[in-house]
């Protein structure tokens, strides 16, 4: 479940990003800005394959099927998010 909290909280990071510096086609991004988003897609891909990994792991371990585990761990998460 952490995993899937921190692949989650990356991809949110990527979507504030592309929301603060526009579109990548359609505005031009300093060199900084463009070092920054790739870091942080990079961060979210790593972490939500890690999150996928672990999952698969867990329910070859026989921790049941793969489609309730992944929707017992999104709820679980959204459940401890602030605010849900």
């Amino acid at each position: 479940m952490h995993k899937r909290r921190a692949a989650d909280l990356a991809q949110h990071r990527v979507e504030e990003l592309r929301d603060s510096y526009g579109p990548p086609t359609q505005h031009r991004w300093t060199p900084r800005q463009s070092d920054t988003y790739e870091t942080a897609v990079r961060a979210w891909r790593d972490l939500d394959r890690d999150a996928r990994t672990a999952m698969a792991e867990y329910v070859k371990e026989g921790g049941g099927s793969r489609d309730t585990t992944e929707e017992n761990v999104r709820r679980a998460v959204q459940d401890e998010q602030p605010g849900a």
